[in-house]
């Protein structure tokens, strides 16, 4: 909703919007306080504890690191191009949960 409310502003009013739509940023300090699977997994394992997949596990993600997060939203508010638009903002290497828990094992 907040998306077409913006568009609607940039095309009746000439609010200067761009919408990004970030996809599973990850980075140093991040905790699992929202439920995000990578810090989770991660004290899981630290505490010696089994690591929480649901289901079989073969549901997919993609991760992006937050430098290259913080550096598309920049490109984005420096070019004139981008208002007006919708981005979506996510990494482009699929992984299954199953093998996310593998990893960080």
């Amino acid at each position: 909703m907040d998306e077409f409310t913006a568009l609607a502003f940039y095309r009746s009013r000439g609010l200067q919007v761009i919408i990004a739509r970030l996809f599973n940023t990850v980075g140093p300090r991040q905790t699992g306080a929202y439920g995000m699977v990578i810090p989770r997994f991660v004290l899981q394992a630290i505490k010696g504890e089994p690591l929480t997949v649901y289901g079989d596990g073969s549901q997919t993600r993609t991760f992006t690191y937050v430098k290259d997060v913080v550096e598309a939203l920049a490109g984005l508010m420096e070019s004139d191009r981008s208002v007006g638009e919708i981005f979506n903002i996510g990494g482009t290497e699929e992984i299954s949960i199953r093998e996310l828990a593998e990893k960080v094992i």
